[in-house]
């Protein structure tokens, strides 16, 4: 039990800084281009809930 416990804890670990070494790397590449990336994801995010919310 206890060794799974550590195994959750690393895994969330490595995803959570491996998110922000790619925002990092977005934002080195160009702030307009961060900007216009996170843009994008947001806009698809609204047009999902939209799309959820129309069918009921």
């Amino acid at each position: 039990m206890i060794r799974l416990n550590y195994l959750l804890l690393a895994v969330c670990a490595m995803v959570g800084l491996s998110s922000c070494e790619v925002i990092g790397g977005i934002f080195k590449a160009g702030v307009w281009t961060g900007i216009l990336i996170v843009a994008a994801v947001v806009g698809l995010i609204i047009f999902i809930i939209a799309r959820m919310a129309g069918k009921k």
